[in-house]
């Protein structure tokens, strides 16, 4: 996996195989809302994915409340979306599935 910055165009297309992610306003990040039935179901979630995010060397900076976790994924030393980015969210949306 390449740690460089994607194009607009390859982060569209990943993307597209991506539910509920979006390109951050500044467009050097991806974002999505996970929201679970409880906090026990949302805390489980985080648990799992940052072991996970521990494997891969690379940390999503989330924000939690209660049932709802807010997450922005972007790789600083590229200075936007890198594979690695891509890589995390799609175990993001398996362990929230």
């Amino acid at each position: 996996m390449t740690s460089g910055r994607l194009d607009d165009a390859a982060v569209a297309a990943a993307l597209e195989a991506l539910d509920g992610w979006a390109v951050s306003q500044d467009g050097t990040a991806i974002r999505k809302t996970f929201r679970f039935g409880s906090f026990r179901k949302a805390f489980a979630f985080m648990t799992e994915i940052a072991m996970v995010a521990e494997k891969m060397n690379h940390h999503p900076e989330w924000f939690n409340v209660y049932s709802r976790v807010d997450v922005t994924l972007t790789t600083h030393d590229a200075g936007g979306v890198t594979e690695r980015d891509i890589a995390l969210a799609e175990a993001m949306n398996r362990a929230a599935a």
